[in-house]
């Protein structure tokens, strides 16, 4: 028999043999009457007294009309929690977490042998394999308003045909999609019900590392479940899975089935959205790693979907990356604190406002800009119109800009830096840059990149300082030390003359734009 399907063996239990029962001396015996006729004797008098007292005060036959009743005391939270306790916030939070199901329709490739007449008379049309199959998942959600409003993640009902909500009392009801947002991955449903109880919204930036952090959803299908823990960090981006990132990390036991489901605080109140979890192997299962949107970010996105159907966000039209030692060494920065232009898009609110590649953002609005994860989400979550004042660092002095927010475009395809066929660039050995070979960049190439200038990579060596640095085949070098480089003549040049241990290049990869530094060897 396969291991898979066997059947484990009972867990065996032990226990220790009971005590033989020895004889008691008749001494003893006796004083254990005398003992038990003595406390009989005081039962039935004190019996007699609270039986006298009771009907004075009127216990017994009902309490006096003069005397109110005693009203039950309200379940204190931090009585329970001292008491080991989180079931006054648990049953509170938990008729507000609903289960998800979807289901929907994908189409199988065919394989053409089934068109050929000989193979369908051979197998008949009952073995061709079906056009179309149904799939089905679960996730969870939030009742997040008493008029059926559910928050959950996008991913959890994307491309889903049929929605059903299932409540804790097992009440099924088809929901309606209301938006998504796959940048942030939230999703508002809505079912036609009326007095819901939904999760009290907190105040996610009030979280602190270390707070007590309650995972409520339906993980494997197995239905509503509870885990415990805290919030390990606050402010994790640079994950790459959303477009835009600022989760809160939580050690909650997160497994598949929790997605769109609830993290709450000591207070019941939603603090996040659980999304995503950290997995190695092929366990897919929880790891102490999980991450939540913060309900702050969730409901300002919710509430877009709701009046809008669409997330409408603030545009600038930068590349940014962040300030990095090597890189702030390169730039001659004080620290390593700010976001660096990579590139500036055309006819954007940046290019108007006068940004330059290789500008430093340092301040946004009065407010430091120590990283591009905080600077774009602020962008992002202003609205169209809006002026804003930056501070850059710009050979060493800083510049004040001023833009006027543009609406993010919903699609901003970035260009292939892929030549295609009968499009090979004329290579040039570069030997100028150890482990380096470019060459001049085609017509068709520039053209497709829109980019006037710059020499392509035709090949790094493994173990290079070029490699190390990050370098890859088919980047396109556009700057040398913030100098221009039209072709692999100026490139040449330009890395001859460098007087420095390190090298600093301007590279387009795919269509977007970064600093690389090549420590020098």
């Amino acid at each position: 028999m396969n291991e898979m399907y066997q059947q484990p063996l009972a867990p065996r239990f032990e226990t220790a043999p009971l005590p033989r029962t020895q004889a008691i001396p008749k001494t003893f015996r006796v004083r254990v009457w005398v003992g038990v006729v003595a406390l009989m004797f005081a039962s039935v008098v004190g019996g007699l007294a609270g039986a006298v007292g009771a009907v004075k005060g009127g216990a017994l036959f009902g309490a006096p009309e003069n005397r109110p009743a005693a009203a039950a005391p309200a379940p204190n939270v931090d009585q329970a929690l001292a008491n080991g306790g989180f079931s006054p916030i648990v049953n509170a939070a938990l008729p507000a977490v609903v289960n998800i199901s979807t289901s929907k329709v994908t189409k199988n490739p065919q394989n053409q042998i089934f068109d050929n007449p000989f193979f369908r008379d051979f197998f008949g049309e009952g073995q061709r394999p079906p056009r179309e199959q149904k799939e089905n998942s679960l996730g969870s959600g939030v009742v997040i308003s008493p008029d059926g409003y559910i928050l959950t993640n996008n991913h959890v009902i994307e491309g889903a045909t049929d929605i059903r909500i299932t409540f804790s009392d097992k009440r099924e009801v088809k929901a309606k999609l209301v938006g998504t947002d796959p940048k942030t991955d939230i999703a508002v449903l809505k079912v036609e019900e009326k007095g819901l109880t939904a999760l009290p919204i907190g105040d996610s930036s009030k979280v602190n590392v270390g707070d007590f952090a309650l995972a409520i959803g339906n993980p494997f299908g197995l239905g509503q479940t509870v885990t415990l823990g805290i919030v390990s960090a606050k402010g994790r981006g640079n994950l790459r899975i959303e477009d835009y990132e600022d989760f809160i990390q939580t050690d909650a036991a997160i497994n598949p089935g929790n997605s769109g489901g609830a993290l709450v605080n000591t207070r019941g109140e939603l603090v996040g959205i659980n999304t995503a979890i950290l997995s190695r192997g092929n366990s897919g299962g929880n790891q102490g790693i999980g991450f939540a949107v913060p309900v702050n970010m969730a409901k300002t996105v919710m509430d877009q979907l709701i009046k809008n159907g669409r997330v409408i966000r603030g545009y600038l039209g930068l590349s940014l990356q962040d300030v990095d030692p090597k890189l702030a060494k390169a730039l001659n920065l004080k620290d390593n604190k700010g976001a660096v232009v990579a590139s500036v898009q055309p006819e954007s609110p940046a290019a108007r406002a006068g940004f330059q590649p290789g500008d430093v953002i340092v301040e946004l609005n009065g407010q430091p800009v120590t990283e591009v994860r905080t600077l774009r989400l602020n962008i992002a979550g202003m609205a169209p119109g809006t002026s804003v004042s930056m501070k850059v660092v710009r050979e060493g002095a800083q510049v004040p800009l001023t833009a006027k927010l543009e609406e993010l475009p919903n699609d901003q395809p970035l260009a292939s830096n892929d030549d295609g066929p009968g499009e090979e660039p004329n290579p040039t050995e570069g030997g100028s840059l150890d482990g380096v070979v470019v060459g001049d960049l085609s017509p068709q190439l520039r053209q497709r990149l829109n980019l006037p200038s710059g020499v392509v990579v035709r090949g790094v060596r493994p173990g290079s300082p070029a490699d190390e640095a990050g370098l890859q085949r088919d980047d396109v070098i556009v700057q040398v030390n913030r100098k221009p480089v039209t072709n692999s003549r100026d490139y040449d040049a330009a890395v001859k003359a460098n007087k420095s241990d390190q090298l600093l290049l301007l590279v387009n990869r795919g269509g977007a734009t970064t600093f690389i530094v090549v420590q020098l060897k």
